[in-house]
């Protein structure tokens, strides 16, 4: 099972350098991939992001949404949030020499609760801290 991150799931969806791998990856990949429900807000936090900085349309980021709302329906399978991955994402942020920032941690937490095979980023710490903790990585 392979635990996909934010930063690899926008790419998906929206043109970034990153994408043409991503898509490659994922079109290759033939095991379960799930997301903590986390990705949802961040997801469209990402396109409003996109949206501000004039990188897409309005009417581009309500296609993008829907788009990933059919993936998160369809190829996508969602975790729900439990406390102890509350705790445990503080606890990792808390460590300032992790660099990671609340969202990040939050996925790793979920990650290692789900016991997620793989870990698929594009953010170099998150790989960094996923690694540190034993969680093999996708890195894009």
């Amino acid at each position: 099972m392979v635990y996909l991150d934010t930063s690899a799931a926008v790419p998906l969806f929206v043109p970034e350098p990153a994408s043409e791998r991503v898509a490659t990856w994922f079109a290759a990949c033939a095991d379960p991939i799930v997301a903590a429900d986390w990705i949802v807000p961040e997801f469209a936090s990402a396109l409003s992001l996109k949206v501000r900085r004039g990188e897409i349309t309005t009417e581009d980021a309500r296609v993008l949404w829907r788009e990933f709302e059919m993936f998160c329906g369809a190829g996508l399978r969602l975790i729900p949030v439990t406390r102890m991955a509350f705790a445990d994402a503080a606890l990792m942020v808390l460590d300032a020499t992790s660099g990671l920032r609340a969202g990040d941690s939050l996925h790793l937490a979920v990650a290692l609760d789900v016991g997620a095979t793989h870990l698929a980023t594009v953010d170099a710490t998150l790989a960094a801290n996923a690694k540190r903790r034993g969680l093999p990585t996708i890195e894009f």
